[in-house]
């Protein structure tokens, strides 16, 4: 294989690889092997997903976003935040922009080092959900923000078995056969929580989730437990605001 240029590039410390892929130098059928190749930690590059960017008839960009186990994925809110950076010091688009993803046209804007998402319209929220969860059963709520999300409210999220409990939910048959993405969160104040997040296609804990930042903050603000605009404080460091 020739060698391929990449960007590695971080939001809110998700990270991902960036392949500028408008010359179709890299076939579709070989896209999910080379994310799962080049996104071991240790092994290779290391990330949380690679996002191919694409022509588009449509719109200014396309991209094809996989998680690093391989599987592609409708939307990701900071891999949303890092195409759009990615596009606008490259000379692909101007400061705002319209890319296309299989979550549908999403929106960005540029100012700076501040860059502005506008995601999907959330759909299929449920609350109060009750799932058998040893030694007995958990309550949940969920929505999609792209992608699927399941919020949990905590006490402890500091020391919350995120990533035990997490997978048990991601894998839930509840949720089969796509599964779904766990978020815990604290309230931090009467605008803010805290937010930690196991990711499915990652299958592990991440620095950061943006469409679960935005689930999570919907879902306290449904809940009436915080007011909106809401502070999202992820495990990264980076404060979001939805």
């Amino acid at each position: 294989m020739q060698p391929i240029a990449f960007w590695k590039m971080n939001g809110s410390g998700n990270d991902f690889i960036l392949i500028d892929n408008r010359d179709g130098k890299i076939a579709e059928k070989d896209m999910k092997h080379l994310a799962e190749r080049s996104c071991r930690r240790r092994e290779s590059i290391g990330a949380d997903g690679i996002i191919f960017i694409i022509n588009s008839d449509r719109y200014d960009f396309a991209w094809r976003f996989f998680n690093a186990d391989g599987s592609e994925a409708e939307m990701c809110g900071n891999g949303g935040r890092c195409v759009a950076r990615f596009a606008n010091l490259n000379g692909l688009a101007g400061k705002r922009m319209t890319f296309e993803t299989l979550a549908g046209p999403i929106s960005a804007e540029v100012t700076d080092r501040i860059v502005k998402v506008l995601m999907p319209v959330p759909s299929g929220l449920k609350t109060d959900i009750e799932i058998s969860f040893k030694p007995g059963w958990l309550s949940v709520d969920f929505i999609n923000t792209g992608v699927p999300h399941v919020v949990v409210q905590v006490e402890d999220l500091r020391n919350h078995p995120v990533f035990e409990q997490g997978r048990a939910i991601r894998y839930h048959s509840m949720f089969s056969p796509a599964g779904t993405n766990a978020d815990f969160i604290k309230v931090k104040g009467p605008d803010s929580i805290e937010l930690r997040t196991y990711e499915r296609g990652v299958e592990d804990e991440t620095l950061a989730c943006g469409t679960g930042a935005i689930a999570s903050a919907l879902i306290a603000n449904i809940r009436g437990i915080v007011s909106s605009p809401v502070r999202v404080a992820t495990k990264g460091g980076e404060e979001l605001k939805i």
